[in-house]
């Protein structure tokens, strides 16, 4: 019930009590004047009428004070003696002005005693048994023994009897209870709308049927308009046109009892036009009954923060100096537009290269060469007209994504723009650089669709360079005799993807022994690439091809696999093996839970395993660290390599889940002649050891290196000294 029915119940329901009361007070009152002045009365009958007037007074549950026109109190039942906190018995006789009572207004103002106790129509006559029409209102009475106030509604009325006596009958009504109830709810809605109105974020409230009821001003500042403007209108009408069916589905629901609110980032259109990001939360009330009554809704401006993160995610997927996209982008492009099906012929690939792009570097320096590469972008922009994705690789290569029904002829028009559009020079820092571009065209056929990306860029690439051979300044198509393995960079990367994929990636792998014995205590995984052409490949001739390419995972997975199967076939000797990561190759979780897979699978003890974090390009964000620290929660050892030549050694001890660090060779190598090299080792060794890592120095050749090393501390070594790395045969016991 709300604060109007409570005010209107409770004067109806005190006036019918104050009706009953009086009706028999003065029934009893007036036969008790007649039995006196008739003088026919016994006292028998007199004390039977006491006694019925004293039952008729205690079963009301509203006070009852009978008093004279002079304030003498005849009569006053219990409920009177409770709500003024008084002994029944202790005020008969007394006057109504001697009541222990200070009485107030509902506005703390005194009320004089005469205001109460004398009846709302004196001059009125009253004639037997009639009832006068009540005119009654509400006053506190504090008792002045510090009793709880006491909300009255009291209302006083002549009774006349038939001697000619006139006694007064004042009712007290007990109110409190409602008059609390209805400060409460006066309370909760002042301090409801003094919220409302006052929030920092939009609020609203709204009916079953959509509509606003009412609205604050930050939600109506927020949409451009005043509150009054807002009022009575349908709130999905404000939204944006793609969510308005949304939002009324998830009013429907609620509505149908499929839960109680629901949350929503939608928009909204201002009065001028302009779209908000919003996030909506919406929770619908019910009457005590159940029935949907209204929603009070909460809107919260999303708009900075959700282009903050488009922004991040525009970074992350473009070139920042020129916009286009960037490698990452392309590649996750190009791969969906080749799961398309029947994309023979309607997809193109072009391979764009500046020519002698890095003399004007090399001359005129790289803030000049950066305003070309930015005017080239503008050149690629406008020649794709929206039919392709233009991308920066890196340096001066570009690459464009062609999709069109006719992908070859789409891919020539655009090369036309490209080359008419760069016959401008650049004209920046008061000269003018000539720019012009070799372009290579890969159009998929049914063959390229199946070496994948890789070799559709890889085949755009041979174009291009049959385009720089034939005089530069050229466009050149792909055909199958342009075809050399590895002559491209996207030749070499395709040729990595399949080496990987066909388990040409080997490992070798070399002993790391304890200095104090000798003993071999595990073995570090080099990675080979097994070419079938070239021989067997160092690192150093792939590893810049997988990470530039995208491949570092799935290198990263293929050496992992190798060195658990090592694990797994040697498990009686108990060495342990550590692998090469970079940080490129983590921070998505994808190698993680491969290792711990291939570990559960091949039912490998985790701590046989160990992993060495190359501390020369660590970047270590949230996502990298929470990749270390599953991995140090599943047992599998992360140590430090290159140990002493990144950032400061202390920070990535205080702050990475690592157990282990390995010097660097550069510092071994300078043992024992060079007294810096010296230094270092000494105090990195005891850093590590104060900490209680494990230490490894890498790069031993001589026995006199691996005593010092052992003097400062090194608990083990691993180098040429110890043995070179070897194949998995040779590592057998």
């Amino acid at each position: 019930m709300g604060t109007s029915g409570l005010s209107t119940a409770a004067p109806l329901l005190a006036a019918a009590a104050l009706v009953v009361a009086l009706v028999l007070l003065g029934v009893l009152v007036v036969l008790r004047g007649r039995w006196r002045a008739s003088g026919e009365a016994t006292a028998e009958r007199s004390a039977l009428l006491d006694r019925r007037l004293a039952g008729v007074l205690a079963a009301g549950r509203d006070g009852v004070l009978l008093h004279t026109p002079g304030g003498t109190i005849v009569e006053l039942n219990e409920a009177a003696a409770q709500v003024l906190d008084v002994p029944r018995t202790a005020v008969l006789g007394t006057g109504v002005a001697d009541l222990p009572v200070h009485w107030v207004t509902e506005q703390g103002q005194p009320v004089a005693v005469g205001a109460i106790f004398a009846p709302r129509t004196p001059n009125a006559s009253v004639a037997f048994g009639a009832v006068p029409e009540l005119a009654p209102f509400v006053v506190g009475a504090v008792p002045r023994t510090g009793a709880p106030v006491r909300w009255l509604q009291t209302s006083t009325r002549q009774v006349a009897a038939l001697d000619g006596a006139v006694e007064l009958l004042t009712t007290l009504a007990d109110v409190t209870g409602p008059k609390e109830i209805r400060a409460a709810l006066s309370r909760s809605e002042a301090q409801f709308r003094l919220a409302m109105e006052n929030a920092p974020i939009g609020m609203v409230l709204v009916d079953r049927q959509w509509r606003l009821l009412e609205v604050n001003t930050a939600f109506a500042t927020m949409l451009g308009t005043e509150p009054a403007a807002l009022v009575g209108r349908d709130l999905s009408t404000l939204s944006h046109p793609q969510d308005r069916a949304v939002e009324r589905a998830n009013v429907q629901r609620v509505l149908s009892g499929d839960g109680s609110s629901f949350t929503l980032e939608k928009r909204y259109l201002r009065v001028d036009g302009q779209t908000i990001w919003t996030v909506l939360d919406a929770a619908l009330v019910r009457t005590p009954s159940g029935e949907p009554d209204q929603f009070v809704a909460q809107v919260r401006d999303s708009t900075e923060s959700r282009m903050q993160s488009e922004m991040l995610a525009h970074r992350a997927a473009h070139d920042p100096l020129t916009g286009l996209a960037n490698r990452t982008l392309m590649q996750e492009s190009l791969g969906q537009a080749l799961e398309q099906p029947g994309v023979a012929a309607r997809v193109a690939v072009m391979v764009i290269d500046l020519d002698d792009f890095k003399a004007t570097n090399d001359r005129y320096g790289h803030p000049a060469g950066d305003e070309v590469l930015v005017h080239v972008a503008g050149v690629l922009r406008a020649a794709c007209g929206g039919r392709g994705l233009a991308a920066r690789l890196g340096g001066d290569e570009f690459v464009i994504i062609v999709q069109d029904p006719d992908a070859g002829r789409a891919a020539f028009e655009i090369a036309s723009g490209i080359h008419h559009g760069l016959q401008n020079p650049v004209r920046t820092h008061q000269r003018r650089f000539p720019v012009r571009a070799s372009i290579g065209i890969a159009v998929v056929d049914d063959a390229l669709q199946l070496d994948g990306p890789m070799g559709v860029l890889a085949a755009a690439d041979a174009a291009l360079y049959r385009a720089k051979a034939a005089g530069r300044g050229r466009t050149e198509v792909y055909h199958p005799a342009m075809a050399i393995p590895g002559e491209s960079r996207h030749g070499a990367l395709a040729e990595l993807s399949r080496a990987i994929e066909q388990g040409a990636i080997v490992l070798h792998y070399q002993p790391i022994v304890d200095l104090a014995s000798g003993q071999v205590r595990g073995h570090e995984a080099l990675a080979r690439w097994d070419h079938p052409g070239r021989g067997l490949l160092l690192p150093g001739e792939f590893l810049a091809t997988a990470q530039e390419g995208g491949l570092g995972v799935a290198l990263g997975v293929a050496v992992v696999s190798r060195a658990v199967d090592h694990l797994a076939r040697t498990d009686r000797t108990g060495a342990w093996v550590s692998v090469n990561v970079s940080a490129d190759q983590l921070g998505d979780g994808e190698l993680v839970a491969s290792i711990r897979a291939q570990l559960a699978g091949r039912q490998v003890d985790p701590t046989r395993l160990l992993i060495e974090l190359t501390e020369t390009n660590l970047d270590v964000g949230s996502r990298i660290r929470a990749d270390l620290a599953d991995l140090h929660g599943a047992g599998v050892a992360v140590l430090i390599d290159g140990f002493g030549t990144g950032v400061s050694p202390l920070s990535y001890l205080r702050d990475l889940p690592v157990t282990g660090v390995k010097l660097d060779m550069s510092f071994t190598a300078g043992i024992p002649e060079d007294p810096a090299a010296v230094r270092v080792s000494r105090g990195l060794g005891a850093l590590a050891r104060e900490m209680q890592m494990l230490t490894i120095a890498e790069g031993i050749e001589t026995s006199e290196q691996a005593a010092v090393l052992r003097g400062f501390g090194w608990q083990l070594g691993q180098g040429w000294l110890f043995g070179a790395p070897q194949a998995f045969a040779a590592t057998e016991p």
